[in-house]
């Protein structure tokens, strides 16, 4: 209540200040022409006096000129509009409404769609502090199993042949037999995963992991971290997030782990720290990969949350139109036109930067024209600009080979 009280206070005062104004400024405008000449001619009347009394003037030429300036006097008097006070005066009520009415109706306007009425002040640190706090309470690996198991947001287990089912029946004997048969533990978590029993799944893999004392190869651990947080219906738990800190030590530029700390950092209230490393991995990261669907969706809205007016950059290349055009050309008019594409393409990189695959695609379209040299020097520069970023690298580096390839074919 308060807050509206304090609100409509500065709307009353905010539309009396406007008012004032704008009454002024129809006060000024109000002056007529007539009303300026009348006070001439009255300063004219004041000075025939005073030539009269110097004896400038005799009496006869004094009364003359009086005569006619008074005429003159009377004549702007009858010329001057006596309505324009009131008429003034109306304009100045109108405007005060109508200035009012715009103020209260476009603040209304402006707050419903960026305020939140009735909702208590929060300030910065307190919303840190519950950030935190959600964070510290996120579920454990059981727990938001099952809750994805409570709410029904995973998909049901497949159905099998019986001779399937026979078989998964054998397997599942012989790893309880065996539980560190690391061949037996692979085959059971990818085959639990077909029949949809992701449990078991997750389970599997889990042990796999651990048979390596630590020692995991990067696919196993990752896998794990997939079978983990989709098994919980894309809630990244506590036991998760503890795979992703141990990724993060040995493999700090993978895609999938930016992506899984990014998606932490939404899931715990924290924009302002998804956003950087979202903003990365979509930036530098080929349309094709796994988590592209899910960042592009949802990264303008972590955008504005983490306070950043952010427009995603456009992904260029050769349109469909270009590409029909090509196969209509002579050999010299392709190639034309490919050194023009690749020309436009290397200074918008070497202005603006850009993903890995646009440079990717730089350094193959080089090859393809014999520039092997630049294309390598191309490539170490890339390299350098996505150093941390292992799948930007390994693009990066398969598209040099294949530049240094199809150079070789065509002459430097």
């Amino acid at each position: 209540m308060l807050f509206w009280i304090i609100a409509g206070i500065i709307v009353i005062a905010v539309t009396a200040i406007l008012a004032g104004a704008i009454r002024a400024a129809r006060v000024d405008r109000g002056v007529t022409p007539q009303a300026s000449d009348m006070a001439v001619y009255r300063d004219q009347l004041a000075e025939v006096d005073r030539d009269l009394a110097r004896g400038v003037l005799t009496e006869a030429e004094a009364e003359a000129v009086r005569v006619e300036v008074s005429r003159r006097l009377l004549d702007a008097d009858r010329r001057a509009a006596p309505s324009a006070p009131a008429a003034s005066d109306r304009a100045g009520i109108l405007g005060a409404i109508l200035v009012f009415a715009i103020v209260l109706v476009g603040g209304l306007a402006l707050y419903s769609t960026i305020g939140a009425p009735g909702y208590g002040d929060r300030p910065l640190a307190q919303r840190l502090a519950e950030a935190e706090a959600a964070r510290a309470l996120r579920p454990t690996q059981a727990e938001a199993e099952a809750e994805a198991q409570a709410a029904g947001v995973l998909p049901p287990p497949r159905e099998a042949t019986p001779e399937f089912n026979t078989l998964m029946e054998q397997l599942r004997a012989a790893v309880a037999e065996r539980p560190d048969d690391r061949e037996g533990l692979t085959l059971l978590a990818q085959n639990e995963a077909r029949l949809g029993n992701l449990s078991a799944a997750r389970a599997a893999q889990e042990a796999l992991v651990a048979s390596y004392d630590g020692n995991a190869p990067l696919d196993q651990r990752l896998a794990l971290l997939d079978l983990m947080v989709f098994t919980a219906a894309g809630t990244v738990s506590t036991d998760a997030e503890a795979v992703l800190r141990d990724l993060e030590t040995v493999a700090p530029g993978r895609g999938e782990v930016l992506y899984y700390r990014g998606l932490v950092e939404v899931q715990s209230g924290r924009p302002d720290r998804a956003f950087p490393i979202w903003r990365r991995l979509y930036e530098q990261s080929p349309p094709d990969a796994p988590w592209m669907p899910v960042i592009e969706g949802e990264i303008r809205a972590i955008a504005a949350a983490a306070g950043v007016d952010y427009v995603p950059p456009e992904r260029r290349g050769p349109s469909a139109a270009d590409i029909a055009a090509a196969e209509d050309m002579s050999a010299e008019d392709r190639d034309e036109m490919i050194r023009g594409m690749v020309a436009g393409l290397a200074d918008r990189l070497a202005t603006d930067g850009g993903p890995a695959e646009d440079w990717a695609r730089l350094i193959r379209a080089l090859g393809v024209l014999g520039q092997a040299e630049r294309a390598g020097r191309i490539a170490e520069e890339a390299e350098t600009a996505f150093e941390g970023n292992e799948d930007a690298i390994r693009m990066i580096r398969s598209a040099s080979q294949d530049a240094m390839r199809n150079a070789g074919g065509a002459g430097q």
